[in-house]
């Protein structure tokens, strides 16, 4: 791995990191709007009362980077978009409005590919991974710090303090780090708002990877899984407790419970049922803890393929506050056999923004593959 190294007056420096943060990052996930593209879906997200993360989670990536480099150079942008969070960095970008864009992330990326840093770190999801691969010379890494509500990329670390250590392991020349050509995927948030999925490919980018820390692409289902998540959310209808409260989780599989109790879900919406009648769609944080009070409640969740995500990607709606009230044993993962072996050996991920709820997920979980199968699965944060 050859990373520069600049000369200064007083000899030969570090690497330089460029830091980008999308301040506005992962808004409308909690809030149930699926994605933070756009000033309108920005304001109304903050209307709904959704908090900024972005800057958080940025400080948990640095954290982790300064733990192992505390001598790094870092180059950033203006206020909100680096500079908060990177204190002492140098600013080389700033955005031209108080509301930044994402051509002020392009700005961003060009200025630091212009300044030759060695690694540039962005904290967003794939609508920011977009805008910083359009403004970084070919020759530049980059790596995601996961903030957004939509992470189909593979340029992203698992969590934001892997992306930190990652970061840090490939500034410092760890020979376990390689690049790899890491895919930037996005999907189209006016149709995921319409209950359609249209994912595209919008490149490719050098990436630092390493297998524990690194996050691969989301991959689709595949032939012959069908038939079994019909099976499986046959069983999860049978078992269902009268009088109980059941969330169903985003995506294809979770969807299947509600076609069995002949009900129409939401596809990338988070919906809720009491003895097999819906009563609630499309629900946000609020929404779900609302339905929560004086019922025994149980969440139903699928395992995002390709990446073994269970929370923290694309169902922030199931906030960390609604899986403390719920609790571990009342969390029904569906998923099939050829999902989890494709995985590898890699663990199913949690990152719900908060480390007592991450830590309260990890272990193992029992995970329902079969109309009459369950297996034991490691999970981890």
């Amino acid at each position: 791995m050859d990373i520069q190294r600049q000369q200064s007056s007083h000899g030969i420096v570090g690497p330089t990191l460029g830091l980008i943060v999308n301040p506005f990052s992962g808004l409308g996930g909690s809030v149930g709007l699926k994605g933070s593209d756009g000033f309108e879906t920005v304001q109304e997200a903050l209307r709904r009362g959704a908090v900024p993360q972005a800057n958080r989670k940025a400080g948990q990536a640095l954290q982790a980077i300064r733990n192992d480099l505390p001598q790094l150079r870092i180059v950033t942008a203006d206020g909100a978009m680096g500079e908060w969070v990177a204190q002492g960095a140098e600013v080389i970008h700033r955005p031209d409005a108080t509301h930044t864009t994402g051509n002020d992330t392009t700005a961003a990326a060009q200025a630091m590919s212009n300044h030759a840093v060695d690694l540039i770190l962005f904290v967003g999801g794939d609508g920011t991974a977009r805008d910083v691969a359009a403004g970084t010379a070919s020759s530049i890494p980059i790596l995601g710090v996961p903030a957004g509500v939509k992470m189909h990329s593979s340029v992203f670390a698992k969590t934001a303090k892997n992306a930190g250590r990652l970061a840090a392991l490939f500034l410092a020349g760890s020979r376990d780090v390689t690049l790899r050509e890491a895919e930037i995927m996005d999907l189209d948030e006016e149709l995921i708002r319409q209950d359609r999925v249209s994912a595209r490919l919008y490149g490719h980018v050098r990436s630092p990877y390493l297998e524990r820390l690194s996050q691969n692409a989301k991959a689709g289902a595949r032939p012959g899984e069908e038939a079994t998540a019909d099976a499986i959310a046959r069983k999860v209808v049978s078992d269902m407790r009268p009088g109980c409260l059941y969330i169903l989780g985003p995506g294809t599989t979770t969807r299947r419970v509600a076609m069995v109790l002949g009900l129409g879900a939401t596809l990338l919406g988070v919906d809720a049922v009491v003895d097999g009648k819906l009563v609630g769609q499309d629900l946000d944080e609020r929404g779900i803890l609302d339905l929560m009070q004086g019922r025994e409640t149980w969440l139903v969740v699928g395992v995002l393929g390709g990446q073994g995500s269970l929370f923290g990607r694309g169902n922030q709606q199931i906030s960390a506050e609604v899986i403390r009230r719920v609790g571990r044993q009342r969390i029904i993962v569906m998923a099939s056999v050829q999902k989890l072996i494709a995985l590898g050996n890699q663990p199913l991920s949690v990152d719900t923004g908060d480390d007592a709820v991450d830590t309260m997920l990890t272990g193992h979980l029992r995970i329902q593959t079969g109309p009459d199968q369950q297996t034991i699965f490691a999970v981890q944060s």
